[in-house]
């Protein structure tokens, strides 16, 4: 039985933003790169083609070698709206001066509620 190919999306993200590779990621959570694969299919992260390369943000991880926390939710936020991987992507590395700074960013501080709030309140 043949796994299903893992979604990744265009790169949309700044030429700036580093991007680890899934064996890189799998060594940072510290699971098979299968698990991370699967975690791309189940919608838990998102990854981008960079140069014919899959890669995923490395703000995507705390400093606890986890995924940032209210990551998750926040895609699943977004793909309930019927966001875009490429637009959910877009829209957590815009910067927004009322948070301040991008919401990708904001995710791995006090704000990371408020980030899913609003992204919940955004319309389509």
């Amino acid at each position: 039985m043949r796994v299903s190919a893992f979604p990744c999306s265009d790169d949309v993200l700044p030429d700036t933003e580093t991007l680890v590779s899934l064996p890189e990621a799998a060594e940072i959570l510290g699971i098979p790169v299968t698990a991370v694969h699967q975690l791309l299919r189940d919608h838990q992260l998102l990854a981008i083609r960079r140069n014919g390369v899959a890669g995923i943000p490395s703000r995507f991880f705390d400093d606890n070698d986890e995924i940032v926390r209210m990551l998750p939710g926040l895609i699943t936020v977004m793909r309930d709206g019927k966001y875009s991987d490429e637009d959910i992507l877009r829209w957590i590395y815009t910067p927004d001066d009322s948070l301040p700074g991008r919401p990708v960013d904001a995710l791995h501080g006090p704000l990371a509620r408020e980030v899913v709030r609003r992204a919940a309140a955004e319309p389509f």
